[in-house]
């Protein structure tokens, strides 16, 4: 019987790595979420606007807990351990229980970037598809000049398939969207290569 993905998001499960906590996102992190999602560079490659003020983002964490209670929300706070401070998410914008497939996204405070914080948390949601979910394909899209999400994806075990030019108009601009994947087979390929 297939696994239900929308059942196990309702309270998703906590993962951990060495260096994170991924779990639900809480109303009491919007000074967390604020800090990051309130400025310009991060959102330059991202499909939504800085948000504009702290009632805003605590209007949004408000959201997202009605979405959690429908099965309709699929993302995890990235808590970095040590200070147990958000730092911000990696999720599913996508599954597909058809198919078996799924889209992966994330967004990692710009203080906590070149430390492999986005490689650690996506690892951990790549495994969790592939293991828990029964996944057979994880997919991820970046808009093209983020080489930097590229490299998070490459460094997951994803490989590039190609650009699809002028996917989008985001922000009024037309965008180029690169498309990365993995497919189980060669998850549990690496994993086991990576044991030797």
């Amino acid at each position: 019987m297939p696994i239900d993905f929308f059942k196990q998001f309702i309270s998703p499960p906590t993962l951990t790595t060495p260096r994170l906590i991924l779990r639900k996102i809480l109303p009491q992190d919007a000074n967390d979420m604020f800090s990051y999602a309130s400025r310009q560079d991060v959102t330059a490659y991202l499909l939504w606007s800085p948000h504009p003020d702290l009632a805003y983002t605590v209007k949004y964490l408000k959201y997202v807990q009605g979405e959690y209670k429908k099965g309709r929300f699929f993302d995890w706070a990235i808590i970095l351990a040590e200070t147990e401070r958000m730092i911000g998410t990696v999720g599913f914008t996508e599954l597909d229980r058809v198919n078996m497939t799924a889209e992966i996204g994330y967004v990692v405070n710009p203080d906590y970037h070149g430390m492999g914080i986005a490689t650690e948390a996506v690892s951990a949601v790549i495994g969790y598809a592939f293991c828990e979910l029964k996944i057979e394909r994880v997919e991820a899209r970046y808009m093209v000049g983020n080489t930097a999400s590229l490299r998070v994806m490459e460094k997951c075990g994803m490989k590039k398939e190609g650009i699809l030019r002028s996917l989008m108009e985001v922000k009024g601009i037309r965008r180029d969207i690169g498309i990365c994947s993995i497919l189980k087979n060669e998850y549990f390929a690496n994993k086991k290569q990576s044991e030797f």
